[in-house]
């Protein structure tokens, strides 16, 4: 393919290049000349028509590369589309009735009890309403009173409460003082590690100073993202610092450096908490995430998921669901599917250093006898992956992720990763992804992982195979975001805001992988909150029954003592190691000991081998008092946690699979 040689004109603002663009189309070429971009050469080639340049990396000879690569995967879909296998129907997405995502919303944030049938006992809801900041609970609100109208429209036979008294309620419950120890420890150390910011939504909101004044996109230095402050509060309280924030973002700029500051208390990663505490964490997820949107005077919208009829066994077009079930019943535990996993092992069998790899494709005939061989062999152990050529393999991995049933990134979040582009910060795109990521389904969420590690490594090798994370980025953007499935028709000016848009929130994906998976602090605080109030409702409720039994207890208790020996003296933990040769040990907290100190104790009483067998393989735990269970990383000060939940048991284990 020729290309043309622009001439030297200002720097590249590709952001401004795009709007002008998309403001009017007929301006492309004054707006390219004008920055002395290249033109495309379209002599000898009807495959790519003349289209604005998105790429977002600063090489101008990977321009024309990069940008013919989106729209070549473009053509990918458009033709799977036109070819797709029988079952693989199109899904037809019907506007949702007045208030339905409201209610779905309400029902997905566990809050079904603020309307209909169960409103007369909303008392667990308004538990759950006291754990809530301002922002959180303002986006509740607005959804019950949404519901609420769209119900006594309909003239539906539920009990219509006021929402103002359901929110009452909530204030009266919070100005009650707190009587649980508890619950105080866990409010100490969130004031002391985040000042007001994170107080319960009848409380004023004051944390300007906590707010990092550091401009939002400085490449040249490293800003600490706050995740101990609601990212919805932190929006409010940068909104009245600095009214300037009209600024839009740059499209030539580095992505900024952002890191996680040290947390004492100890980083949450998703797959650290037990199942009961993480749906908790996606609750709230999902209302932090529209309390941000509401605080930018943006609109969240689910999109509703719709059931299709798919294929029940396979490789391609199958639900990852199915898919994994098939893959447990050969490899019990997997949590990637195995075609997957094969075909990313299948590309790095080859060098990683190889010139264009992923964006050049293997030959078309091949590829689909390919998938059709796949279909047939692999389950059986008998197809000849010496027959895959390495770009072969790609294009069956992007093949793979495209004809998923249901997009990868979900069909009900899918909308909601698009529109993190329309965020004013680079901050606050990577809090939505944090969130979005949060809220994906565990199949969804694994894969997605393993696919941005992959990326990654490819992208490392950039120097020789002159895929920069832009690069990547633009060819796989179209694989992710494009849902064949939806049976979508695009306008040109639709396609182009599509290529680059989803190539910078890919591109975000790909950069900010290690925070994504990290789970905000003030999320875990306020699920600890949860944990204690039920606790305390539940110790009501079985007040008469633990009178009764109180002879029993006690003697329980006595026998507990006896079994773990003496009472432990303060400031000294017990830890349980029931896989281990030294099943229990006391040890001192100072302010200086770490989860890996303890692990390290234990794994010395080991011999030499099992010793080595044993690191990375088993960890430390929090488990009871206001966590349900949690995986410490080797960073946690111990005495700080314990600080925090004093009543919490100490145990090494390994991970569940």
């Amino acid at each position: 393919m020729g290309a043309e040689a622009g001439f030297p004109g200002p720097p590249f603002d590709f952001g401004f290049c795009i709007s002008e663009i998309l403001k009017d189309p007929a301006s492309y070429d004054a707006v390219l000349r004008r920055y002395g971009q290249y033109t495309i050469n379209q002599e000898g080639s009807t495959k790519v028509p003349e289209r604005p340049p998105f790429d977002r990396s600063s090489s101008q000879d990977s321009l024309d590369e990069s940008m013919e690569a989106y729209w070549t995967e473009l053509e990918n879909i458009k033709r799977s589309n036109e070819n797709r296998q029988e079952g693989q129907e199109a899904i037809v997405v019907k506007e949702p009735d007045e208030g339905e995502l409201e209610e779905e919303w309400l029902k997905e944030a566990g809050l079904s009890n603020l309307f209909g049938e169960s409103i007369d006992d909303p008392q667990e809801s308004i538990l759950f309403l006291s754990t809530l900041t301002r922002t959180q609970a303002a986006a509740v609100q607005k959804r019950v009173e949404t519901v609420s109208q769209t119900l006594r429209k309909k003239n539906k036979q539920h009990h219509i409460r006021d929402v103002r008294d359901i929110f009452a309620q909530q204030r009266e419950a919070q100005e009650k003082p707190p009587d649980d120890s508890d619950l105080r420890s866990v409010r100490t150390n969130e004031n002391k590690g985040q000042g007001k910011d994170d107080q319960p939504s009848s409380g004023a909101v004051d944390s300007k100073e906590q707010i990092s004044r550091v401009p939002e996109d400085t490449p040249a230095s490293e800003t600490d993202i706050n995740l101990e402050v609601s990212f919805a509060e932190q929006a409010v309280n940068q909104k009245e610092f600095s009214k300037e924030r009209t600024q839009k973002i740059s499209g030539n700029d580095s992505l900024p450096s952002f890191r996680l500051p040290k947390d004492k208390t100890g980083t949450t990663r998703i797959g650290d908490l037990a199942p009961q505490d993480m749906k908790k964490v996606c609750s709230l997820s999902l209302i932090e995430l529209t309390a941000l949107y509401d605080v930018l005077g943006l609109e969240f919208k689910q999109q509703k998921a719709v059931k299709i009829k798919t294929r029940d066994s396979g490789l391609f077009g199958i639900p990852l669901t199915i898919l994994l079930e098939q893959d447990q019943r050969k490899v019990p535990g997997t949590r990637i599917p195995l075609i997957f996993q094969k075909l990313i092992s299948r590309i790095e069998e080859g060098s990683l250093e190889t010139e264009g790899l992923l964006r050049i494709p293997g030959a078309a005939m091949r590829i689909k006898n390919l998938c059709q061989e796949l279909e047939a062999k692999f389950y059986e152990g008998t197809f000849n992956w010496e027959s895959v050529k390495q770009h072969d393999a790609a294009s069956l991995l992007k093949l793979f992720l495209r004809e998923l049933p249901q997009p990868l990134l979900s069909m009900e979040y899918l909308k909601a990763f698009q529109a993190v582009q329309n965020l004013p910060t680079r901050k606050e795109q990577l809090q939505a992804l944090n969130l979005l990521v949060i809220l994906l389904p565990d199949a969804n969420r694994d894969t997605l992982k393993a696919l941005l590690e992959f990326l990654q490594r490819v992208i490392d090798n950039k120097e020789k195979n002159k895929m920069t994370a832009g690069n990547v980025a633009m060819v796989m953007a179209p694989n992710l975001f494009m849902c064949h499935t939806l049976g979508l028709k695009s306008s040109e000016q639709r396609e182009f805001e599509m290529a680059a848009g989803t190539a910078n929130v890919m591109h975000l994906l790909i950069r900010y992988q290690k925070i994504l998976w990290t789970i905000p602090k003030f999320i875990v605080i306020q699920v600890r909150k949860q944990n204690i109030e039920n606790q305390k409702k539940e110790r009501k409720a079985m007040k008469k029954l633990l009178k009764k039994m109180a002879y029993d207890r006690e003697k329980h208790e006595k026998q507990d003592k006896t079994a773990n020996g003496a009472d432990v003296p303060q400031g000294v933990i017990r830890v349980q190691a029931p896989h281990l040769s030294k099943v229990s040990m006391a040890i001192q907290l100072t302010e200086e000991l770490k989860a890996s100190d303890v692990l390290a104790r234990f794994l010395s009483q080991e011999s030499g081998v099992a010793q080595t067998l044993k690191k990375g393989e088993v960890f430390l735990y929090e488990i009871g008092g206001n966590i349900g269970e949690r995986c410490l990383d080797d960073d946690t000060h111990m005495k700080d946690l314990y600080q925090l939940n004093p009543n919490a048991e100490w145990v090494i284990k390994s991970k569940p699979v």
